[in-house]
């Protein structure tokens, strides 16, 4: 019998979650984006971790500009053709997946133009999750952004509630 109090106690507390990502590494990840972007432009990461069944618990990070040294020149995110290869091969030498994506926006955690248009993961069932306010301190929760998308420049979108119970950070994961 496979059991696991932790396990069990996630199921009670975030029944519903896609995404989970331990408190710790939730924490130097927001830190992380509000010194990358000096509280003046974008920046963002990719999600390293796992799938089990439809969840996916993050194991690790990589930012944008580890990947591309010029992902924020023009102050949004962009990444060159050739950071997505140095992607791949960080997740064969790790042997994660990219479950997901996140990265600030100036004021509220909407998705622009560009982001519907231009995922960074183009495959139906990757999240992409957006923290307002350049993710400077304090940031409120329940004002992150979590889009799923669908395919076709299909999004769907969870605000709110309906983000916390897709995407669990806490001590339980």
């Amino acid at each position: 019998m496979n059991f696991s109090i932790k396990k069990t106690i996630r199921g009670l507390l975030a029944p519903d979650h896609r995404i989970s990502c331990p408190r710790q590494i939730w924490g130097s990840l927001l830190q992380e984006l509000d010194r990358r972007g000096a509280r003046s432009h974008e920046a963002g990461a990719f999600l390293l971790g796992t799938y089990a069944k439809r969840r996916a618990e993050v194991k690790d990070i990589v930012f944008y500009d580890d990947l591309d040294p010029m992902a924020y020149d023009t102050g949004i995110c962009i990444l060159d053709g050739e950071a997505f290869g140095r992607l791949w091969s960080l997740c064969r030498e790790r042997a994660l997946s990219v479950v997901g994506d996140i990265h600030t926006h100036p004021g509220a955690a909407r998705q622009s133009h560009s982001d519907r248009t231009n995922p960074m993961i183009a495959r139906a069932g990757h999240f992409a999750v957006i923290v307002p306010n350049y993710a400077i301190p304090p940031l409120r929760e329940e004002l992150i952004g979590v889009y799923e998308y669908r395919g076709s420049h299909e999004w769907t979108e969870y605000r709110d509630k309906q983000a916390k119970s897709i995407l669990y950070f806490g001590y339980w994961s």
